[in-house]
This record gives C-alpha cells, sequence and structure tokens, in this order.
C-alpha cells in the first residue's frame, strides 16, 4: 500500500470519562497493560501505515511523552496541538501543514476502535473516486447515534440526527479516507466533520463501506469498562495485520 499518512484527532476532553480518569487525556486510558492510543497505533503499524500526525489538545503533553516521535514504536509521528478547542474538523484543519503533500490520508477518532482493512478501505475510496469515504457499521438499536443514509451503490445519500427510537441503522465509525480538497472545505474556526463538513460535501462525493468486524468507543464509563473486559480481543485484531478474505 502506498504510504498514506494518518491522522488521529485525540484532543478532546473526555469530560464523560472523568470519574475513570480524571488525570490523564482518555485516549491514554489503560486497556489491559497498553493505553488505548496504543491500540491504535499498532494497528495502523501492522498494516504498514507508519507515518501519523496526532491532533492533540487538552493534556497534550502527556500524549506527547509518552510516543515521542514514534521511533520506539516503529511509526514517524507528528503533532499538531491546538490552543483552544477547534471541534473534529478544526482539529484536521490546523493539521493542514502535515498533509499539503498527501494526495489522500485516514483520520480516525481517537477514542473509538473499529477494525477495518485500511487497504481494502483506500481501494473503495479510490474505486468511486470519492471526496470522502467513511467506515460504517449496522446497530441493532440507533438510538444513541446519527445514522448515515446510503444508497445502493456505497453513495451517502444525507445523515440523520439522533432519533432515541430503538430502530437498526448504519452508523459512524470514526474512520474515514479524504481527498486533499476536502481541507479546502473546511473554515479556519471550530467545526465538525459530522455535522458540519459531511452534509456539505455530500454532492461532491460520500462514499460509505461497511464493516463487519469489532468495533468499541471509549467515551463512557460504561464503554470503558467494556473495553477492559475485550481487552485480550481487542489487542488480537490490533496486531492482526491486513485480513484475508476480511469483508470491507
Amino acid at each position: 500500500m502506498p504510504d498514506v499518512k494518518a491522522v488521529l484527532l485525540v484532543g478532546g476532553l473526555g469530560t464523560r470519562l472523568r470519574s475513570a480518569i480524571p488525570s490523564a487525556p482518555k485516549v491514554l486510558a489503560s486497556v489491559g497493560k497498553k493505553s488505548f492510543l496504543h491500540l491504535l497505533v499498532s494497528q495502523l503499524r501492522s498494516q504498514g501505515i507508519h507515518r501519523l500526525v496526532m491532533c492533540t489538545g487538552y493534556l497534550a503533553e502527556q500524549i506527547e511523552h509518552e510516543f515521542g516521535d514514534g521511533r520506539a514504536w516503529d511509526v514517524a509521528i507528528e503533532y499538531s496541538k491546538e490552543e483552544q478547542s477547534l471541534g473534529t474538523a478544526g482539529a484536521v484543519k490546523l493539521a493542514a501543514r502535515y498533509l499539503k503533500d498527501e494526495s489522500e490520508f485516514f483520520v480516525m477518532n481517537g477514542d473509538s476502535f473499529l477494525e477495518i482493512d485500511f487497504h481494502n478501505f483506500l481501494a473503495f475510496h479510490r474505486s468511486h473516486d470519492a471526496m470522502a469515504t467513511i467506515a460504517v457499521f449496522n446497530v441493532e438499536n440507533t438510538n444513541r447515534y446519527g445514522t448515515v443514509n446510503v444508497d445502493a451503490n456505497g453513495r451517502v445519500l444525507g445523515f440523520a440526527e439522533k432519533t432515541g427510537r430503538d430502530v437498526p441503522g448504519l452508523v459512524n465509525g470514526g474512520v474515514y479516507v479524504f481527498k486533499q480538497a476536502v481541507l479546502e472545505c473546511i473554515p479556519e474556526h471550530q467545526s465538525s466533520l459530522e455535522k458540519d463538513i459531511f452534509p456539505r460535501l455530500v454532492d461532491q462525493g460520500v462514499y460509505a463501506q461497511e464493516q463487519h468486524g469489532m468495533f468499541i468507543d471509549i467515551g463512557t464509563p460504561a464503554d470503558y469498562a467494556r473495553a477492559q473486559g475485550l481487552c485480550d480481543s481487542l489487542n488480537t485484531a490490533a496486531s492482526r495485520g491486513r485480513i484475508p478474505g476480511f469483508p470491507g
């Protein structure tokens, strides 16, 4: 696979998780003997993605102290630190100086893990000449999530806000591929990929690829506790590398 950069969004305040992790950024929360962020770095490295940009903010120095330049982890890490909260889109925009030579790049939420074959995902993105591609997965109960409306070819038709209803649907898995041109569509101020940018890009070609592996976020104490119980499975999934025959 070409050496595509990955942008990790790791600057969140993690307010809902403060009761469990009061003095560290949530991405450094331990899952077993390693931090959650280590799982994501391992997953990327195992699939040949070695150039990372970490978009930091809250307690950024702890993340930089933990990972440094990435050499010890067999990756190369650059840091884009926001001085004030910029939202998921604003953080990507701030990191644009590290992406100016990239025709495309991955973006990942730092507080969720999605089992995915990045090679397959990138191939899907390119085959549709998409402006942006979203990894989605099907859940039986979408009451906690906004949903993604997709046609038979995988093109995103639109997004629906949380309905509070117990119905199945496709939800955003927090892993994306962006063309360089997406950066031009993001304003300099605070903005959200999910609420502000993706709806604006729909007419330019946003696609979704359904994933079928493990998914977990650690945004709440209950979800974080569930991640602890899945520690071995998460580590296995993160270190697996490319997934032969993995349904994308």
